[in-house]
């Protein structure tokens, strides 16, 4: 009788992931619901008079997509190879999404620009627009984060470029896969945190470092083209002359109050993305070889999660070990890997949890010590914190072994 249970439980569990394997390319459309709560809100602010409704999006990102991930758990299912071919064929309804969803974005930015600049607000109502804007940026990263790595599709390029602009982040594709697929989990990436950086200090960090790196990477390109760094070929500047065409217009036209609550939103969504990059790789190390490379990055360098919800808003990015290994893979086909390190909680939880980092601390470093086996030599660890870290948690038998 066991045996049984066991057998029909499987194959119910079979039949489930199937009918949602049927359904799963519909809810995809998850994504245009950012910048719909977002029109929606500033619409409901200016028609009720009531500048609570700007706090909508940063809480549904914040607090009810966390809960909707309790409830839902998780998605087990990994398409086939005759199921990944097949989704592949019909790539073109996953990229419309996100071309509808960008221009959702600017829609979005426009609209809450007009709004919390024709009509009085309190301090309060602005700041609860600029964290659900930035809220905003944070998807629409992500967005231009899938487009940008299909650099054989200069339509997905193009709409990566526009994506990006919206928060002036010009360096982003470039800088990311070029030098963070790289770097990725070495003390040499501004993009992989280190075990014991807070947040805060990370952002110091990888903020200046990631600009600098994709500027440079960009410049670098062009001299191998032998092209001025000036020229109309350089893709950074492209994306710069679309923020500055963009935020001018919204200036000219809403009043020269836009251009500050436009340069403060796109700071924050910038932050947004740094906390997306935080908790992706924290404190995970790749081993140096005898040639003095870093060995290959492997599923074991990236954190993971598989939340239905948080997956389907973030384009599957939090499958971020499956990213890793197949940087142009799309986001429909992208795979589970259940023995890959995993977050207990979806993106936006951990980003908050991140912005504690006492909090971060005490849910994420003793993870970081299991995966290292307690051999501290095998973690990216803070400078200033490597002899804390080692008298705390480095166990001489796992070194030894």
């Amino acid at each position: 009788m066991s045996q049984t249970m066991t057998d029909s439980t499987k194959i119910e569990i079979s039949e489930k992931d199937q009918r949602w394997a049927k359904i799963k390319k519909y809810w995809y459309m998850i994504t245009f619901i950012v910048p719909a709560v977002m029109l929606a809100s500033a619409g409901l602010a200016v028609y009720t008079g009531n500048g609570a409704w700007f706090w909508s999006l940063v809480t549904v990102f914040y607090l009810i997509i966390p809960i909707v991930d309790t409830i839902v758990g998780e998605d087990p299912y990994n398409p086939t190879e005759e199921e990944e071919k097949e989704l592949t064929e019909n790539d073109a309804y996953y990229k419309r999404i996100l071309y509808v969803a960008t221009a959702g974005q600017w829609l979005a930015l426009i609209a809450t620009t007009y709004a919390v600049t024709q009509y009085q607000w309190t301090w309060y109502e602005i700041l609860g627009a600029i964290l659900s804007i930035g809220s905003l940026h944070a998807v629409g990263l992500t967005m231009s984060h899938e487009l940008g790595h299909k650099i054989k599709d200069r339509g997905q390029v193009i709409a990566a470029q526009i994506c990006s602009a919206c928060c002036g982040y010009a360096h982003f594709n470039i800088e990311h896969n070029k030098g963070h697929h790289k770097d990725v989990a070495t003390p040499n990436d501004p993009a992989s945190s280190r075990m014991g950086e807070s947040l805060y200090k990370f952002a110091l960090r990888e903020l200046p470092g990631a600009a600098h790196r994709g500027w440079e990477l960009e410049a670098q390109r062009l001299k191998r083209l032998d092209k001025s760094f000036f020229s109309p070929s350089n893709e950074l500047l492209q994306s710069m002359y679309v923020t500055i065409l963009a935020y001018g217009l919204m200036t000219a036209i809403f009043g020269l109050m836009a251009l500050p609550f436009l340069l403060v939103t796109a700071i924050y969504g910038m932050f947004q993305l740094t906390m997306a990059n935080y908790i992706e790789h924290y404190g995970l190390l790749r081993q140096k070889l005898e040639s003095g490379r870093f060995e290959r990055c492997q599923p074991k360098h990236s954190w993971n999660n598989n939340f239905k919800a948080t997956n389907l808003l973030t384009l599957h990015l939090q499958r971020h070990s499956d990213h890793h290994a197949h940087p142009t893979r799309s986001y429909q086909v992208l795979r589970d890997y259940p023995e890959a390190p995993q977050l207990p909680h979806g993106y936006p939880a951990m980003m908050a949890l991140a912005m504690v980092p006492p909090a971060w601390r005490y849910v994420m470093d003793h993870r970081v010590v299991e995966w290292a086996e307690g051999d501290m030599s095998k973690v990216n660890i803070d400078p200033a914190h490597v002899d804390k870290m080692f008298a705390r948690y480095h166990q001489p038998e796992a070194s030894a072994a």
